[in-house]
């Protein structure tokens, strides 16, 4: 397991009620579980995280299974909730 900052933006921000969070984990899959279940009764960033694109140490996942992602020590995990406009 490997420690490291998610960070926030737009609705994932105000869903996540934080700019950012630690994680512990060692994969992307692992740190969100972590992320929502933090928020028990309150389903509002696993809704945001289902529509949300995202960043492993400023990489692109893209389509791959968020299990397949391993994280790194001291990584950073954005997550970017669609945009709109241009």
């Amino acid at each position: 397991m490997v420690s490291g900052t998610i960070r926030y933006w737009a609705a994932a921000k105000e869903a996540a009620g934080t700019a950012e969070e630690p994680y512990e984990a060692t994969t992307l899959a692992e740190a969100l579980e972590a992320a929502r279940a933090g928020r028990p009764g309150d389903d509002r960033l696993a809704r945001v995280l289902e529509r949300s694109s995202f960043l492993v140490d400023e990489r692109p996942v893209g389509s791959r299974p968020h299990a397949e992602v391993f994280l790194t020590q001291g990584g950073v995990v954005e997550v970017l909730p669609p945009f709109a406009g241009g």
